[in-house]
């Protein structure tokens, strides 16, 4: 049986595995690797931002939609909702292999969430951009 999601360990094992298969991903690895200089300090960034997420801690200090509409940006608005699916599914996989309960399924919900938003804050992003 899997255990949960509990401590900041867990997180970063399930951020560190998920942006492996990110990493090596063919459809949106170049997004991150392209994008992200250094790799260390940006997954201690993510795993302070999904343990803020999941535990309700205060440790994550950051703008997520800011940082991906400027990738977007940079790749020439080429981000797709393909793009937050192959992401969610990866993430859901790297979640389903590693935990279950609780703070998984609160992983996996928030995620998908978030996709849907960030995506979105991107589209209006491109349509804001349209209109200068």
């Amino acid at each position: 049986m899997k255990k949960d999601l509990q401590t900041r360990e867990d997180v970063a094992k399930l951020v560190h595995e998920f942006y492996t298969k990110v990493r090596q991903n063919k459809e949106i690895g170049c997004f991150f690797n392209e994008s992200i200089q250094d790799w260390g300090e940006h997954l201690e960034k993510l795993t302070d931002f999904w343990e803020t997420n999941l535990f309700f801690k205060n440790k994550y200090k950051g703008n997520p939609k800011k940082a991906h509409i400027e990738v977007d940006q940079n790749f020439n608005e080429s981000i797709d909702q393909k793009h937050f699916g192959i992401w969610l599914n990866l993430w859901f996989e790297t979640v389903n292999d590693n935990f279950e309960g609780e703070k998984a399924d609160r992983a996996k919900n928030n995620a998908r969430n978030m996709a849907s938003h960030i995506f979105m804050k991107i589209y209006m992003a491109r349509q804001e951009k349209n209109l200068i």
